[in-house]
């Protein structure tokens, strides 16, 4: 399921007919003040972006009013556990511009979150939002410790890693499910191997052992949505 309603009309009908809208993004260059109002009046959370913006984020061409269905734009690391789907984690990465890239990509695929479990300065928080195209925006990038997202984890942990014994495909990523997958060189860290119920292996004959990180998302995600398909 989609989780975009495009188009002002769209946005209008589906809030007059009690759609759970969850976020309207309007186009800041043009005259939405008739969705302002009718989202003020519905309490109904309204944030801007430029033309180029909308233009990016549609799914049906140019539109100057996009909305949010379907997912929680925002909520710390218990409320997202408390939530069905798919949940990310980042295991040690520390490359800002690859977390961008992924969080993106987990949008994209219709996550419901994602976690980064390592300490990021403001400067590195920006550079992932803006690699991202500030798909924060979009869905809940939690930034806490290993040992507290194991914690508060209450889902099947499914794990990307050289050590695993079956394919992604061979594996059920379906339900609610905390996906892993780690560093470049480092991999998955020992403490969340050890806490996985399945790991999974990328196929990788090439010289060099490694995908990059939203490509190793990319393979995971992709999958997932065919088998709930």
């Amino acid at each position: 399921m989609s989780l975009q309603i495009t188009g002002e009309d769209n946005v209008i009908n589906a809030i007059k007919n009690g759609e759970d809208i969850k976020l309207v993004l309007v186009d800041r260059d043009e005259d939405c003040s008739n969705i302002r109002k009718i989202c003020s009046d519905e309490n109904i959370k309204v944030i801007e972006g430029s033309s180029t913006d909308l233009w990016r984020m549609s799914a049906d061409g140019q539109q100057k009013v996009l909305a949010l269905i379907g997912r929680e734009p925002e909520g710390d690391l218990d409320e997202i556990f408390q939530r069905s789907g798919a949940i990310w984690l980042f295991d040690g990465v520390d490359y800002a511009p690859n977390i961008g890239f992924a969080v993106r990509t987990a949008e994209v695929s219709g996550a419901t979150a994602v976690i980064v479990n390592t300490n990021k300065t403001h400067e590195e928080k920006r550079t992932i939002r803006r690699t991202g195209m500030r798909a924060n925006r979009f869905i809940p990038v939690v930034y806490a410790s290993t040992q507290d997202v194991l914690a508060a984890c209450n889902r099947k942990i499914v794990v990307a890693e050289d050590v695993g014994q079956k394919a992604p495909w061979d594996a059920d990523l379906t339900g609610d499910v905390l996906l892993v997958v780690g560093a470049e060189n480092e991999g998955v860290s020992a403490e969340v191997l050890a806490a996985a119920d399945e790991i999974v292996r990328l196929p990788m004959p090439g010289f060099v052992p490694s995908y990059n990180l939203q490509v190793a998302v990319s393979a995971l995600a992709i999958e997932r949505l065919r088998q709930i398909e």
